[in-house]
């Protein structure tokens, strides 16, 4: 097992890989949850809106009864979605999630996104970050998360919520990989001492399955795929890796921590063996060189809403 760790700005050590659990149904997020923590694996990062948050329960239980782990080893992540972040709907979200997961805690809640919508995310509730935040700051002081933070906020709303002068972001979760290497939104979080989870690390080959819980499949923009990309191929060669632990080693010696979402044991496996090579600021150079930039996830559902982190992008 690796003890390699980042650590949040309130002195908790994450681990700087994670299984991810997006699009894992719970019968396959058991076994991948249980095959991860016997790999080597210490964090789990789940949302509600995967809804498998129980079957993760239920696999963790199972763990500890086993042996294998202690729950203070591990590091378990989760999500509030939309309607969760709606006005006085917070403590009620981490509260059902803890259930599900039969935790007494989270070692890391996150806003899932900045945008309020309904249940039935048919309508916009226009809640401003700064109180989303300020219902943060009030999970995190009863205790039912060691740590919180946001996912897929944009610079400036979280240097609204930093004004507030409550419990700081701990943690800024992205999509994040070799072409939207997120440079400009890193250097903030640095700036704050912010750590970065990186999320689509491998560039989400799989988003294309995708369904949000309204039905509704999002309209993806085609991507060159960074597992074809000339110089990825290139390194994997001379360190005898494949091309995606490449990518995932990329992201880890910019300092961030990655999730790489798998049910495959063989490739959960092989996702964790990126601890015996590194690459040098040459070969990162080199392997940014394209200057691609590209998001994946622009959230579309977001669009119209007065928080949509990413309006200065939509065309």
């Amino acid at each position: 097992m690796s003890s390699a760790t980042i650590t949040l700005s309130n002195g908790i050590a994450q681990p700087v890989i994670g299984l991810g659990t997006w699009q894992s149904s719970p019968a396959e997020v058991i076994a991948a949850v249980k095959a991860s923590v016997k790999a080597g694996y210490r964090l789990i990062d789940t949302a509600s809106v995967y809804q498998n948050e129980e079957a993760i329960g239920t696999a963790i239980k199972e763990l500890i009864a086993e042996g294998v782990v202690k729950r203070e080893e591990l590091f378990i992540t989760t999500k509030a979605w939309t309607h969760e972040i709606a006005p006085g709907k917070l403590e009620e979200g981490i509260r059902s999630a803890l259930k599900k997961l039969q935790l007494e805690y989270v070692d890391l809640y996150l806003a899932h996104i900045p945008t309020a919508f309904n249940n039935e995310m048919t309508a916009h509730i226009a809640s401003p970050v700064e109180d989303i935040w300020r219902q943060f700051d009030a999970v995190y002081k009863l205790g039912l998360a060691k740590a919180v933070g946001v996912s897929n906020w944009n610079n400036d709303q979280i240097a609204r919520v930093l004004a507030l002068g409550l419990t700081p972001v701990h943690n800024s979760q992205v999509e994040l990989h070799l072409y939207f290497p997120q440079h400009e939104h890193v250097n903030f979080c640095k700036s704050h001492n912010i750590s970065v989870t990186s999320y689509a690390t491998l560039g989400s080959p799989g988003r294309v399955n995708f369904t949000l819980p309204n039905g509704l499949k999002p309209d993806w923009a085609p991507a060159p795929s960074e597992l074809e990309d000339a110089n990825v191929l290139a390194a994997a060669k001379k360190y005898n890796k494949t091309p995606a632990q490449v990518l995932l080693r990329y992201v880890l010696d910019r300092g961030f921590a990655i999730i790489p979402k798998s049910i495959n044991e063989a490739r959960i496996i092989e996702n964790f063996n990126v601890f015996d090579f590194k690459l040098t600021a040459d070969e990162i150079s080199k392997l940014e060189e394209k200057k691609i930039s590209q998001r994946l996830f622009l959230q579309e559902f977001m669009y119209g809403h007065p928080e949509d982190a990413f309006a200065s992008e939509r065309k």
